[in-house]
């Protein structure tokens, strides 16, 4: 009788869970998984429209295989150099008694917020060799490399020296111990690092534009505006297949184990780790940091600079003021509506992943990440190409069409803020409001979202400062006679009107230098004991 009842209890305890299941948050969070997968849908559906012939015949061509080729050796050869540059840059800094630590740590940062085309305009504009692969090599190396730099500074603070110290104790020697050690412990971040570098390299347009160099995302933005469809679909197949095979790639040395993880002897402990002595090596190590800053850094400043000098008057009339405020309005109203809405449009899938469990939710969560393999060309034209066809051009050239793509794009950066801070947030507090009579969606806003407040912020503004700085979607999408700070840039760049392009150039930089400069000091807090 005792195990009947037990078993009834049971029984009715899942019966209860399943009766009290979210309806309504399964539903908005299909609806925005949906949402999500409506650009791949659509090129898929036009794939097959155009016909398996056709299809074939142009993406088995010699152009092709041209852009297959730039595309992977310059991928390959910015990742190794991000991987060597990031990591020996996060080693310095976070492990040795390198002087001036904490401003190195904000200044190898604030690259990463500069737009790849305004770095390799200032190249470009200064030196004719910055062309081709090598300046592509050069541009994109010294402007993504943070992205490595980053999760390694972070790994290498977390780490446990113990492993490090018991290797030393056997006789092993420093440079066997950093690669087998230090290295192996901080492979999961590095993999992390090199990942987001190659979905960088192959979504960007406007560096390689600037640069002369063809790739995919070049010549699908040719073929669109040529009014070649069928051919910028089959472009875009192949790239958002490379972007999801980079993908799938990360996530299978993940999970086999070989990423490195950083592991501790002692649980909830904070080792602290003696900084390694540079010794002979301090002033090389310095003259190193000091020569990447100048490059990443220092170049695009002076070359805006110098530009702005160089054509003073037509560069600070009346006209061009009016038209960088005009373009900073509306640069900082697309950037605020699309923060919004991702981040409601974020809010009830991380909800469910943080509050729900089983199949259902970790296929929904997971769907919304496929965005993440398909570059902004390819999300504008899908969505461009499908009001045109299917719309009968209803809502192409809109505002609102250019924020549902932003949305759409960044929705990934705005899931990660929401639920890093949804997690955080004490599911007990949303019971107790519960039981004193409270309905789900009065507890909803009154206390679940409350407690979210600071991750919303935050997906709000990695969102709005990705809008600053977004090239391509904007050039597809932007409605006719408005301008932002990114398109009036290429407008004058492209135009070789450098004085004039100088000025937006500058202003992106101080834009986006702020949160990076809050980043750095993020970062840069120490873990170690200085000398």
């Amino acid at each position: 009788m005792t195990l009947l009842a037990g078993t009834q209890g049971a029984s009715g305890t899942r019966a209860g869970r399943r009766a009290s299941r979210p309806v309504a948050l399964y539903t908005a969070a299909s609806a925005v998984a949906a949402l999500m997968a409506v650009p791949l849908v659509f090129l898929l559906i036009e794939a097959a429209g155009a016909g398996a012939g056709e299809l074939r015949s142009l993406i088995f061509r010699p152009l092709t295989w041209s852009l297959l080729w730039n595309t992977v050796r310059l991928s390959a050869v910015v990742t190794v150099a991000c991987a060597v540059i990031g990591t020996a840059a996060a080693w310095c800094v976070e492990r040795t008694d390198l002087p001036g630590h904490r401003v190195w740590a904000v200044l190898v940062v604030i690259p990463l917020a500069i737009p790849d085309f305004v770095v390799s305009f200032g190249w470009n504009s200064l030196w004719t060799w910055a062309h081709g692969f090598t300046g592509a090599v050069i541009v994109m190396t010294l402007a993504v490399y943070p992205l490595v730099y980053l999760p390694v500074a972070a790994s290498l603070r977390g780490a446990d020296p113990s492993q490090e110290e018991v290797a030393r104790s056997l006789g092993v020697g420093r440079v066997r111990t950093f690669t087998r050690i230090t290295l192996g412990q901080a492979k999961g971040a590095i993999g992390g690092g090199c990942l987001l570098v190659a979905l960088v390299l192959l979504a960007e347009f406007g560096a390689f534009e600037i640069l002369g160099y063809q790739t995919f995302t070049t010549e699908i933005f040719t073929e669109f505006h040529g009014y070649s469809f069928a051919a910028s679909c089959a472009l875009s197949l192949v790239l958002v297949l490379l972007s999801l095979l980079v993908l799938a790639g990360e996530a299978t040395l993940r999970g086999s184990g070989r990423g490195g993880r950083v592991a501790r002897t002692g649980p909830m402990t904070q080792r602290i780790t003696p900084p390694q002595r540079l010794g002979r090596l301090r002033w090389p190590v310095l003259a190193l940091f000091a020569a990447l800053v100048v490059l990443a850094l220092g170049i695009p400043v002076a070359s805006a600079l110098y530009w702005m000098a160089a054509g003073l008057p037509p560069a600070l009339s009346g006209g061009a003021n009016v038209s960088l405020l005009n373009a900073a309005a509306h640069t900082a109203g697309y950037g605020g509506a699309a923060g919004v809405l991702a981040t409601v449009l974020a809010f009830p899938v991380a909800l469910l992943a943080v509050r729900q469990s089983g199949r259902a939710r970790h296929f929904l969560e997971g769907s919304t990440y496929l965005v993440l393999g398909m570059p902004g060309v390819v999300v504008a034209f899908a969505l461009s190409y499908f009001t045109e066809r299917y719309l009968a051009g209803f809502g192409y050239g809109t505002a609102a069409l250019l924020v549902g793509c932003y949305a759409i794009m960044f929705f990934p950066l705005a899931l990660v803020g929401v639920k890093a801070s949804l997690a955080r947030a004490p599911v007990s507090l949303d019971e107790v409001a519960r039981s004193l009579g409270q309905r789900r969606l009065a507890v909803l806003f009154r206390v679940t979202a409350r407690l979210a407040g600071p991750g919303l912020v935050a997906a709000f503004c990695l969102v709005f400062l990705s809008v600053v700085t977004e090239l391509t979607a904007t050039l597809l999408l932007i409605p006719t006679g408005t301008q932002t700070l990114a398109t009036q840039f290429w407008s004058y760049e492209t135009n070789l009107s450098y004085s004039q392009a100088a000025p937006f150039a500058l202003v992106m930089m101080v834009v986006a230098a702020v949160p990076s400069y809050l980043l750095g000091r993020f970062f840069q807090r120490p873990a170690v004991t200085r000398g």
